[in-house]
């Protein structure tokens, strides 16, 4: 009966990462149609056709592969003369069809928040409300009523940036800003008590926090600010890669990502059916952010490379020259699947070994 469970939550998982695309993709669809732009096809997954129909001037397939999709624009190579073709509107209308897909996963993010949240009777605070025994941050100074501002330069806004400024840091110093009374207070180089995890040093959380009563409006800017922390997070995370602060061990690639969806299920199983679906449904609003995010990264054959072309298309007030473009986004389509085919390799690495690359 377990494993069925599991399956089903395994298959609920891929259900949710498809609706993922689909609505990234639909984002595009369905600006492209209020903005007049013919869309040839419109296709859920990648490689060869599973089936498909025709309505209107669209042709909507699915395909075997689930790891992508379209939205097959008329034009959108800049070779149609069609008046409806997607080079021929003007550059504002392109560039709200191409962020489009990102805004509709963080929308998606946003209602899984609110799914999770919504079965919560009370939301978390950053306020301290009291402290455990032998609290590190009660020595360090910190009092109750205290609201943490940052953590080593980290802003935090809700508990979900304090959780992550705090796992980030490192136990033996820690820079410590909270809001008293209407005062700000710092305190450099605090000392806190830590556990170790897998040969690695965390903050334990030896205070507790207030909470905040739940009603609509919470609910709404709770879902809200926790789906503002995940993009944050992503961006942290990408700044800590490029200066080398995190490795390629630490990131996953789709194969990850299925690993990390069966050890969720597993990890929430040991409770209930429902544990194991929000866990499932947790990962699958970090994943549709993040999709969201670095899909308007500017790096070209991204939505987000070709928005910052088209902001510099606005600025000049003349596109820019077909040829460069197209070779551009050429290079960035192939470095890209390059980094994939690594990620995914770190991914396998890690499964049998236990470590990635640079792991």
């Amino acid at each position: 009966m377990i494993v069925i469970i599991r399956v089903l939550l395994i298959l609920i998982a891929v259900l949710l990462f498809g609706f993922m695309i689909f609505i990234h993709e639909f984002g595009h669809f369905f600006t492209a149609k209020l903005c007049g732009v013919r869309v040839n096809e419109f296709a859920i997954g990648m490689g060869p056709t599973l089936f498909h129909f025709q309505k209107g001037e669209t042709r909507y397939a699915f395909r075997l592969l689930p790891i992508g999709g379209f939205c097959a624009m008329e034009g959108e190579d800049g070779t149609s003369v069609d008046p409806r073709s997607f080079s021929a509107k003007p550059v504002w209308k392109r560039m709200i069809i191409v962020v489009m897909g990102a805004v509709m996963n963080i929308i998606l993010g946003i209602v899984l928040m609110m799914i999770l949240l919504g079965q919560q009777e009370k939301f978390t605070s950053t306020t301290i409300a009291a402290f455990s025994n032998n609290s590190a941050f009660q020595t360090a100074g910190l009092r109750v009523g205290d609201t943490f501002v940052s953590v080593d330069q980290y802003r935090i806004h809700g508990d979900k940036d304090l959780t992550f400024a705090l796992a980030t840091a490192s136990p033996s110093s820690v820079d410590i800003i909270v809001e008293r009374n209407g005062k700000t207070l710092s305190f450099p180089d605090v000392k806190l008590n830590s556990r170790e995890i897998n040969g690695k040093r965390y903050v334990t959380l030896d205070f507790y926090v207030k909470a905040i009563p739940k009603n609509f409006g919470t609910l709404i800017a709770k879902s809200c600010q926790d789906t503002v922390s995940i993009v944050r997070q992503v961006w942290y995370s990408l700044i800590g890669m490029l200066s080398g602060k995190y490795s390629l061990n630490e990131m996953a690639g789709p194969i990850g990502a299925a690993d990390a969806v069966g050890q969720a299920v597993t990890a929430g199983l040991q409770q209930s059916f429902q544990a194991g679906l929000n866990n499932v449904i947790i990962l699958m609003a970090m994943v549709t952010v993040n999709l969201g995010v670095l899909n308007m990264i500017p790096f070209p054959a991204l939505d987000g490379g070709k928005f910052f072309l088209y902001i510099i298309e606005a600025i000049r007030r003349k596109p820019i020259n077909e040829k460069y473009v197209g070779a551009v986004e050429t290079v960035g389509f192939v470095f890209l699947m390059g980094f994939m085919v690594i990620v995914s390799y770190s991914d396998i690495l890690r499964l049998i070994t236990g470590k990635g690359l640079g792991g």
